[in-house]
């Protein structure tokens, strides 16, 4: 084995965490796969020889360019409804989608660091959810220890503040709650809805860039907007590591549901009502 093959392996090595590192920076998987490509070609432009810890020194090219990225996102002049909006990961419902629970990142986190500073998201990201420490994202962002500090601590009271729900990890048990909310949604069984909803639960339908997001508060006021999909027609799915449905009308992709499950009740449903963004995604898929 030469230089460059040994070299290739362990960077095939590192290549799933920092795409996960990436995707959580950007909400995006052709972002976040475009920054792992740029590490890949800077790795291959120096004398890996000098390289110390060459995990690290991976974490903190990605991490910078990242960076770069959401930095250029502020600067950009954009309509205040058609800011980024994250990547779904979409893919079919299977058993082997168990596997990637472990890696995955529901949408309500991904909605809320999109509204973290790009400071905050990556000292947010890198530390809170990859245990890198304030001194290694002091050295990638050029401040210092305490002020990196700081902005993970405004993060976090960001995150928590938003009271985002910690998922069922059980597709199985997902499943079960929420055909159960089919069920009742079908045969219009308003008791039978209420008892599947947590009372708190939260309904988040995004338009894309053409009108503000719509949110409805309370399992009453969430049970009486639950309906069979008119004229469309539902296929499982499974979205950020979570239970959802594509909705199709004449068999072209509309919209997408993701239910987040806790303590067998749903305590959230987002709707994706983004046409354009939901057919881009599964033309992906």
């Amino acid at each position: 084995m030469n230089e460059t093959e040994w070299l290739a392996e362990r960077f095939e090595r590192e290549r799933t965490r920092l795409r996960a590192v990436a995707y959580r920076m950007l909400g995006s998987v052709t972002e976040a796969d475009d920054a792992v490509q740029d590490a890949w070609l800077r790795l291959s432009r120096v004398d890996s020889g000098q390289i110390d810890n060459l995990a690290g020194w991976l974490t903190t090219v990605v991490a910078r360019e990242c960076l770069h990225q959401l930095r250029s996102r502020r600067h950009r002049k954009e309509d205040p409804w058609a800011t980024h909006r994250p990547e779904l990961l979409v893919t079919e419902e299977g058993p082997e989608q168990e596997a990637l629970l472990a890696d995955s990142v529901g949408l309500a986190l991904l909605v809320v660091l999109e509204q973290l500073t790009p400071g905050e998201r990556l000292a947010f990201v890198l530390h809170d959810l990859f245990d890198v420490s304030f001194a290694e994202i002091a050295d990638i962002m050029g401040r210092t220890p305490a002020a990196t500090r700081q902005l993970a601590s405004r993060a976090r009271r960001r995150v928590h503040g938003a009271e985002i729900p910690r998922p069922e990890p059980d597709l199985a048990r997902q499943r079960k709650v929420v055909h159960a909310f089919y069920a009742a949604a079908r045969a219009a069984d308003f008791d039978a809805l209420v008892k599947v909803l947590d009372p708190e639960i939260v309904l988040r339908t995004d338009f894309g860039g053409t009108r503000p997001p719509t949110v409805v508060h309370g399992a009453s006021a969430v049970a009486k907007q639950s309906r069979a999909p008119q004229g469309g027609q539902l296929r499982p799915v499974v979205v950020n590591g979570a239970i959802g449905a594509l909705i199709t009308h004449g068999g072209q992709p509309f919209s997408v549901m993701v239910f987040t499950v806790a303590d067998d009740r749903i305590v959230r449903i987002d709707v994706i009502r983004d046409t354009p963004r939901v057919r881009a995604v599964m033309d992906r898929t």
